[in-house]
């Protein structure tokens, strides 16, 4: 059948999958939890009863905040096909967020996941008129809970039937199906609206390159309120694909043993972590087993694809694969068949390890003004050139303008930002063509690659332009590193605020005989500061004369979503982090004043 609504793919999959046992998959109590597509589809049915038996009209928001579940998908096909408009925010965003973003889009109904957000929320809705209420899919005492809608629905079964088949006949592919609201690395939180048809002309896209089936296993643990994470969420529901729901983001390593997926998707940071993890493990090695570790580590990095290497480069991989790369193959479950990494720009050097591993890793790109996919590495064509983001995506348009910025069109396109006609007008030229922001070039005519954001290039006072990003990501290949941002706007050099690896400097430490715990009193440490501006000399060769780090200065402060220095996606907030540490700049800048 022809899909043209997003909640065709739940009538679809009955039809094509009826038996299938593992479409989601919870972990509960320690165990992992089937839902069928059969049961699935009758939660939705009955949800959707019950939405209509409470009032709730075509056009009306639905927020939704929660962690990645079975429930969140009964909700969404049920807000989907009754022509709600379902709105799914983080559940990590500031208490400021939420307020603007519930008073912006004005939600008839909001649904959390747990008693700590249903407590918090409560408070922050004091001044916004749910007409619904609030409810919540964990049991929370004195609030309303999901099954109560579920109930209802059964109840209203019978009258409902004929008018959500009315609805879901009404529903145009053009008509809105969601608001998601950008995760606010600068500014407040913009409202994107997308149509049924602009995510799924991206799932038809991503059919063409990807081509996993119902034998095959997916862990989620990006959260589903991020759009790359939900359309690909419905691409492996359309094929079949069992999806399994991580605990959470700390779980990811065991999870991925119990699950043993064939393929998952990432953020370049969680492929970050568990490389500095394996690097970790071979550090704590000893004579001959740590210098073959590390042999293989460094072979790894010269990885090319197509066989490029050579062939006594191929015969020393199967070599360091048997010796080495199968334990990393077991430490992320030994069934992958591809890793996706989108949401930043992911260092080269782990597309060459992982690949070298066995571990197929490529990179895309998209944003949520694009339904997100733009362009992405097709592992299974071989069209794969490392620090390129891949081909354009089937349906999907690109050019590259004067000032080099990406310019996009097509089919996936958001209709506008909600409630902003002028902000839309800034992105969306007369043409049709939508200005990313990002700015790239083609490699071998074909593959796109992203040089910079064009909001964060920064000029220094000579003139010359720096591209932060290119710096950090260079920087975040040391072990000493955890993060990293770039200064150094209308100044006279680039300097850089880090946040050292502290679970490794704390080993470093007592090796070296520095015994100091707290984190303030272990940057300020001679020796450290001395190791770290050793390592900066060393990272400065790979870079251009402009873009040496001259200054640093290490910061106490571990950066997370929950303190502020990152988005949901970990992308960092620049504006934020500058805003925090404004002294430490200013001191480190006043410095040069002085001389």
């Amino acid at each position: 059948m022809e899909l043209t609504r997003i909640f065709d793919i739940l009538d679809s999959i009955k039809i094509k999958f009826p038996h299938k046992s593992n479409a989601l998959v919870d972990k509960i109590n320690g165990e992992w939890v089937n839902c069928s597509i059969e049961e699935y589809f009758n939660h939705v049915q009955y949800l959707s009863y019950g939405l209509l038996s409470l009032g709730m009209k075509k056009g009306d928001m639905v927020v939704t905040i929660s962690n990645n579940r079975q429930e969140w998908n009964f909700m969404d096909m049920a807000i989907c096909q009754t022509g709600l408009v379902h709105v799914p925010i983080y559940p990590t965003i500031s208490d400021s967020d939420y307020e603007y973003i519930l008073k912006h889009c004005e939600p008839k109904l909001l649904i959390v996941s747990d008693k700590a957000l249903f407590e918090r929320l409560r408070l922050i809705t004091g001044g916004v008129g749910l007409k619904k209420g609030i409810y919540t899919f964990n049991e929370v005492s004195d609030a309303k809970n999901w099954k109560e809608i579920y109930k209802l629905g059964k109840e209203y079964s019978e009258q409902g039937k004929e008018s959500l088949i009315n609805i879901k006949n009404s529903i145009k592919p053009d008509d809105l199906a969601t608001l998601i609201y950008t995760s606010g690395t600068t500014g407040k939180p913009k409202g994107v609206m997308l149509s049924h048809r602009n995510i799924l002309s991206n799932i038809k896209g991503i059919s063409q390159v990807f081509h996993f089936n119902e034998n095959d296993r997916i862990l989620s643990f990006l959260p589903v309120s991020h759009v790359f994470e939900r359309t690909i969420n419905y691409y492996f529901q359309k094929q079949g694909v069992g999806i399994y729901y991580a605990e959470n983001m700390g779980t990811i390593s065991d999870n991925l043993k119990e699950v043993k997926p064939t393929v998952f998707i990432a953020v370049p940071r969680v492929l970050e972590r568990i490389y500095d993890k394996i690097i970790s493990v071979g550090k704590e090695l000893k004579g001959f087993k740590k210098i073959i570790f590390f042999w293989a580590v460094n072979l790894g990095l010269k990885y090319e694809f197509h066989n490029r290497n050579g062939r006594l480069y191929d015969f020393n991989l199967s070599v360091a694969n048997k010796l080495v790369f199968t334990k990393w193959r077991k430490a992320v479950g030994a069934s992958l068949k591809l890793i996706v990494a989108g949401g930043a720009a992911l260092q080269p050097r782990l597309i060459r390890i992982f690949n070298a591993a066995g571990i197929p890793l490529v990179e895309g790109y998209g944003m949520s003004e694009t339904s997100p996919v733009i362009a992405v590495n097709d592992f299974d064509a071989g069209k794969v050139v490392i620090g390129t983001v891949g081909p354009v995506l089937p349906g999907v348009k690109v050019k590259i303008s004067e000032d080099g910025e990406i310019l996009v069109s097509g089919s996936s396109i958001m209709m506008g930002y909600y409630k902003d006609a002028e902000q839309t007008k800034q992105v969306i030229d007369e043409d049709g063509w939508l200005h990313t922001g990002d700015i790239g070039e083609w490699v071998e005519g074909e593959y796109l690659k992203i040089t910079d954001r064009k909001k964060e290039i920064f000029k220094l006072s000579s003139g010359k332009y720096v591209s932060p990003q290119v710096i950090e990501n260079k920087f975040k290949e040391s072990i000493l590193i955890e993060q990293v941002m770039v200064i150094g706007e209308n100044e006279k050099f680039a300097s850089a605020l880090i946040v050292p690896n502290f679970t490794y400097l704390q080993k470093w430490g007592s090796h070296h005989g520095i015994k100091i715990r707290e984190n303030k009193e272990i940057i300020a440490h001679h020796r450290v500061i001395s190791a770290y501006q050793k390592e900066i000399n060393d990272l400065n060769k790979h870079l251009g004369k402009t873009e040496h780090i001259k200054r640093f200065r290490l910061v106490p402060d571990e950066w997370t979503v929950q303190s502020g220095e990152l988005s949901p996606t970990l992308k960092l907030k620049r504006r934020y982090v500058f805003k925090k540490y404004e002294k430490i700049i200013n001191e480190i800048y006043s410095v040069q004043k002085q001389e």
